[in-house]
């Protein structure tokens, strides 16, 4: 009824991460205020409270403040109106009986619009920087690509000794603007094979009669597959005591 789709992206993609990170974020930094001081706690007029009883209330501020990304407060969106809080019965009651509360209202907006125009001028400006030193990839199908060793987590050898990119690799298709679909060999047969266009650049070979001193390229480094658990213990070696924390630990 309202439209939302649950999007998909590929793996290790913070733009898209990012939306509910920000969230769970916020969220855990407005619990952290009720619950970080024990189950209990008195407020600045002396009444006991349990956090617990809060939540409601919680549930009501976040509901109806307003987020930057929509303009519009998570109420009015899912449920097409915000809920009447004491403070709208009392508004013009405290206008009339506080004349400065006026001016002082006016300066609050003036103030959040001038903020609003300078974060917006803001990522204008990031904006500009970003598209100054970045270029969309100019990739089309069949091309031969190298794929970045960032992600590959199962790739034999030390990790400092390890080449920055594999390959190459076939690109079979252009997902959108953001990721492609590669042909992988056997060796990389286990992997997803979409990825990002900034883990992926193209593939230049060069003439082998123009370097010929030159060094063959090297053999993709194999993959070692991980088990989930080390197995049974076979023999102990060597047994050796530690004192960790205080106490006395023994080690294999």
């Amino acid at each position: 009824m309202l439209g939302t789709n649950l999007p998909f992206s590929s793996s290790y993609h913070p733009q898209t991460d990012g939306l509910a990170e920000r969230m769970i974020q916020t969220m855990e930094d407005i619990l952290r205020r009720f619950c970080a001081y024990g189950m209990e706690y008195k407020d600045h007029e002396g009444y006991t409270h349990d956090w617990v009883t809060l939540l409601p209330a919680v549930q009501l501020a976040y509901n109806t403040n307003e987020h930057f990304t929509t303009g519009k407060t998570p109420a009015l969106v899912e449920k097409g109106g915000n809920p009447l809080l004491p403070v709208n019965h009392f508004k013009k009651n405290l206008l009339t009986i506080h004349p400065r509360a006026k001016d002082f209202h006016d300066m609050w907006n003036i103030a959040c619009n001038t903020a609003g125009k300078c974060i917006s001028e803001e990522k204008d400006y990031n904006k500009q920087r970003w598209d100054k030193t970045h270029m969309e990839p100019d990739f089309k199908e069949g091309d031969q690509v190298l794929v970045s060793t960032l992600n590959f987590n199962n790739l034999k050898g030390p990790k400092k000794l390890r080449g920055s990119f594999v390959g190459p690799f076939t690109l079979i298709k252009l997902i959108g603007k953001n990721a492609v679909e590669l042909k992988l060999t056997e060796e990389f047969s286990r992997k997803h094979p979409v990825f990002l266009v900034s883990l992926v650049k193209l593939y230049f070979q060069t003439d082998k009669g123009k370097f010929p001193s030159r060094k063959k390229n090297l053999t993709p480094p194999e993959i070692v597959e991980v088990e989930d658990s080390p197995g049974p213990v076979k023999k102990i070696i060597r047994p050796r005591k530690i004192r960790l924390n205080g106490k006395d630990q023994r080690k294999y």
